[in-house]
């Protein structure tokens, strides 16, 4: 029996979410002539400073992890004037509207990790620390009892925009918070919300980035050593922001964002992606085991 490759496009009707604002699956053909049963899925969140999200981090980098034998999805979440927690509702939305579909369109429910690019990081880590909090899991219509419907199983974060303090991208926590800076900044600085929760995380960065400073990363991953939560961080000498797959498939119109020295992120990340399919998800709240 074979399955057609689930090539889709899902409207977000989230309260807060915008027009245009949507999840795109690619959900590879099944056949039960290959040993390949239910596969693990990366959900993408593009960067854009919350003004847009951007197609260079987008369906490029979904079809890369394509290739590597995952499913994928991106989600084109509501940007400004969409404010806090928007965004993150449509995230969870999302994970929990994919994992209700894992039978049909065979996802290992247990396998979804989360990526991110920027601002798409922060989105992406924002509910890798708050993803058990009641007012994520209400907003989903699930019980206290449900609220690991909406755990990611791994945070993969490129270059992410992380901390509202001294090394801040201003312009995403302004675009996120609008008038609300001084009642939200400190909640959504992220490394100040790590808990031994926040599932096992790679995350990488560069030295050079003058928009999104590397300190970002720095913070969120001594956050996470502090916590006891397994992490792999590489940190590349040069390098612009917003690289995305830092390759030609990624370039941008005026010959930026290729930077070869930083191209082996995706073969690293998928290194460690197998080593957390391979049983590594088995630690701590997964080892209770799970129906859906």
């Amino acid at each position: 029996m074979r399955k057609n490759m689930i090539y889709n496009t899902f409207e977000m009707h989230q309260e807060g979410s915008l027009p245009g604002a949507h999840l795109v699956t690619y959900i590879q053909e099944y056949s039960d002539a290959m040993a390949i049963n239910d596969r693990p899925l990366i959900l993408l969140c593009p960067g854009g400073g919350y003004t847009r999200t951007s197609d260079r981090e987008a369906e490029p980098m979904a079809l890369k992890f394509l290739a590597m034998g995952y499913h994928a999805a991106v989600l084109r979440y509501s940007c400004t004037p969409a404010e806090y927690p928007t965004s993150l509702k449509e995230l969870a939305y999302s994970i929990k509207f994919l994992r209700e579909h894992a039978k049909e369109w065979h996802i290992d429910p247990h396998k979804i990790v989360v990526e991110g690019c920027s601002a798409g990081g922060h989105l992406a880590a924002s509910l890798g620390v708050f993803w058990d909090e009641d007012f994520l899991a209400e907003s989903q219509g699930l019980s206290a009892s449900e609220h690991e419907l909406l755990r990611p199983d791994g945070l993969l974060l490129c270059y992410p925009v992380i901390t509202s303090g001294e090394f801040a991208h201003r312009g995403s926590f302004e675009n996120l918070l609008g008038s609300r800076q001084e009642e939200l900044g400190e909640k959504l600085s992220l490394e100040k919300q790590v808990t031994s929760k926040v599932p096992k995380t790679f995350i990488w960065h560069t030295f050079a980035d003058q928009s999104v400073p590397v300190e970002n990363s720095l913070l969120f991953v001594s956050a996470l050593r502090r916590a006891g939560v397994p992490t792999e961080f590489h940190m590349y000498e040069k390098g612009a922001h917003g690289l995305a797959l830092a390759d030609k498939l990624t370039e941008t119109n005026d010959g930026r964002a290729v930077q070869e020295e930083c191209t082996s992120w995706i073969r690293l990340a998928h290194t460690w992606l197998e080593s957390l399919f391979a049983g590594d998800v088995e630690d701590g709240l997964h080892a209770q085991g799970r129906e859906w």
